[in-house]
């Protein structure tokens, strides 16, 4: 367990749990350094939005910080798990573990890509009441991401950004996610439709180092069930895994809480 008189750093992509992450890690004397990623929460729209560019921006946040030089564990969610294990790959000097909330190593390329139903969205609306009724359906998917406008109350990222992000994202990431070697925590939801189960598992067995903990969940274990995976990252957190299990992962299946 860290020693909690000297503060160590954790760099979460998963920018919306960045204040959960914080009361969960705190008492282990962790600090969460939590960057909203290009075009998303209160960050600048850019002009792309493919892998070199949000690793661009993990690895000037990380040189701006001081901790380009001091390991750390990397957490990331989806679009941000993805993010956090190429930069694993990418960059093995910085990242001491890796934390995966329902990052899968493969997409399918499809088109139009799965965002493509946001085209329809506005991005701004006077007030917060009348964006969350514009967004429809889709409010469960936005509302936490909501931000006040100079004109009212806009989303957490443009719907042309989220869809460009979307199409580059898709397609096979297996050499990235089998390209580090540090501890890795898979978190996986059993009902998420964006990993499926058999996936999550052999990301698991093919990466040596990785601990599976499956939770009956979708795509957002972190969120629905916050306990169980607050408890999941602290134990991985205070002792990454150094041996292998079965198949080469070290695997927990499934948690009912």
């Amino acid at each position: 367990m860290p020693d909690t008189h000297h503060t160590q750093q954790v760099l979460t992509t998963a920018r919306g749990t960045a204040q959960r992450l914080r009361c969960d890690l705190s008492p282990d004397g962790w600090r969460v350094v939590a960057p909203d990623q290009r075009g998303h929460g209160d960050s600048d729209r850019a002009k792309q939005y493919d892998r070199n560019g949000y690793l661009d921006d993990l690895s000037l946040l990380l040189t701006h910080l001081g901790l380009d030089h001091q390991p750390l564990p990397v957490l990331g969610h989806s679009l941000g798990a993805i993010n956090a294990y190429y930069l694993a790959a990418a960059r093995p000097d910085a990242v001491s573990a890796l934390i995966n909330i329902d990052g899968p190593a493969h997409l399918p390329i499809v088109n139009p890509a799965p965002l493509s139903v946001l085209l329809g969205l506005p991005y701004s609306a006077p007030t917060r009441e009348e964006l969350l009724a514009a967004c429809g359906s889709l409010t469960p998917l936005l509302e936490n991401g909501l931000r006040p406008h100079h004109d009212g109350w806009r989303l957490g990222s443009h719907p042309t950004d989220m869809i460009d992000s979307d199409t580059h994202v898709l397609g096979n990431h297996w050499h990235q996610w089998l390209g580090s070697h540090c501890p890795a925590l898979l978190l996986h939801g059993t009902d998420s439709t964006v990993l499926p189960t058999a996936q999550a598992r052999e990301m698991a067995s093919r990466r040596p180092g990785t601990t599976l903990v499956e939770l009956n969940a979708d795509h957002w274990p972190h969120l629905r069930r916050p306990k169980e995976s607050a408890i999941a990252i602290r134990r991985f957190l205070s002792a990454p895994p150094t041996g292998l299990g079965p198949g080469g992962d070290r695997s927990q299946r499934p948690w009912s809480g």
